[in-house]
Parts: C-alpha cells; structure tokens; sequence
C-alpha cells in the first residue's frame, strides 16, 4: 500500500490494472465473435452455467476498473497540478491527440459500460427483446435474438461505434503506455511497443466494430 501512495507506484498500478483489462476486452470479443457461427447462445450459457464463478469474476473486473479509475483521476489531478506528464514513461513518447484525451475517452468508456451492462447483462433498457424472457429451440436464453434487434436499430449500433471509437483511441495510447511504464522504453523497444499497441488497437476496434455493422446493414442473418 506505501507504494501507491508515491507517483511511481500509481502509475504502475495504472498499467497493471490497465493490462488487465485489456486482456479481458481481446477474451470478451473472441466470446461474442462466436455470433458469427451461431453459436452466441452455447457461449452464453456456459458462461452462465456456474454463477459463483462468472460473479467473482464480475466482482475482480469491477476491482481492476475501480482501480483503474481512481489511479487515472488522481494522476490527471496531478499532472495538471504540475508539468504534463502521463502515467507512462514519457521521454519516447510523443504528444497525440489520444494522449492529451484518455481522461475524455476513458469517460466515454465509463459511460458507455454503465449503459452496456444494463442493455445486454441485466437486459433492462430493452425489456420487449431480453434474452432471459425468450428461450430458444434449447430453452437457453436467446442471446442472439437479443443482440441482433438490438443492433438492427441504427440508433444503438451507432453509439456502440462510438463508444468503440472511444476505446480504440484509449487503448492506442493506454497499451504503448502501459509497456513503457514498466520499462520497454529503450530506442529499440520503443518502435515495437508502440506499433504493437497502434495495431492491438486497431485489430480490436475492428473486431468490436465490425458486429454491429454486419448486422445493421443486414449481412449478418439468422
């Protein structure tokens, strides 16, 4: 606990924390890729079918976020207290219009959490399509139904884009980041970390991005 009391100990703990959840959006998006063979709602249960386990998980991803969230507003406080300065190492890093903005895309993010959790897990913003209310051919919920009318509606899959908009400048800077924090900050790590990041990036934002495309324009069918 002494050590996060110190800069250095925050920002560590900031990319930790930010590590962390990165590697759950790549398993969460492998997860709802299986949509594309049908297979969304045998995903769904078996993620379903211990809940002990999918809470403690929920619980230690709510944790890391809290974390992650608290570290970012008290070193965003005090960057602006005094010099500019990132919870990453800052002396390979240039000046980008995503660096200047992860408090903004991180907010957007928050946001959009709040409202994606309360659409597809709790399934209250849509009541009329809610998996749990309609079974499928197996008696499982029908999560596929569910994400298709969603996305069917223009006006959800354009905030959907938004907020992975959000995430892919977030984690454009946050990824590179977060390596040179601990580290990876030489001539010639530099080049790799920060292109690996630029394009773990963009490989997600397409990855999230491209469901509710194939389904608003209709290339994705039951």
């Amino acid at each position: 606990m002494q050590i996060l009391t110190g800069p250095v100990g925050r920002k560590l703990a900031m990319a930790g924390t930010g590590q962390l959840m990165v590697l759950f959006i790549v398993l969460h998006v492998l997860g709802n890729s299986t949509i594309y063979f049908n297979w969304l709602n045998a995903y769904a249960a078996h993620l379903h079918a211990l809940p002990p386990l999918l809470w403690s998980f929920r619980l230690v991803m709510l944790v890391l976020l809290s974390l992650h969230l608290f570290f970012g507003i008290v070193l965003t406080l005090e960057n602006s207290a005094s010099r500019p300065q990132s919870y990453m190492v800052k002396k390979n890093l240039e000046s980008t219009f995503a660096g200047r903005n992860m408090i903004w895309t991180g907010a957007v993010i928050g946001a959009f959490l709040i409202y994606h959790l309360l659409h597809f897990t709790f399934q209250v913003t849509n009541p009329a399509i809610a998996a749990g209310k309609h079974p499928d051919a197996l008696g499982r919920p029908d999560v596929f139904m569910m994400v298709m009318k969603s996305f069917q509606n223009t006006g959800i899959s354009a905030l959907y884009l938004v907020a992975v908009t959000a995430l892919w400048l977030h984690l454009s800077h946050g990824i590179q980041s977060s390596f040179q924090t601990w580290g990876l900050n030489s001539e010639k790590s530099f080049p790799v970390v920060r292109g690996g990041g630029a394009a773990a990036a963009i490989i997600l934002f397409i990855a999230y991005g491209a469901i509710p495309v194939v389904i608003v324009t209709g290339i994705l069918k039951r």
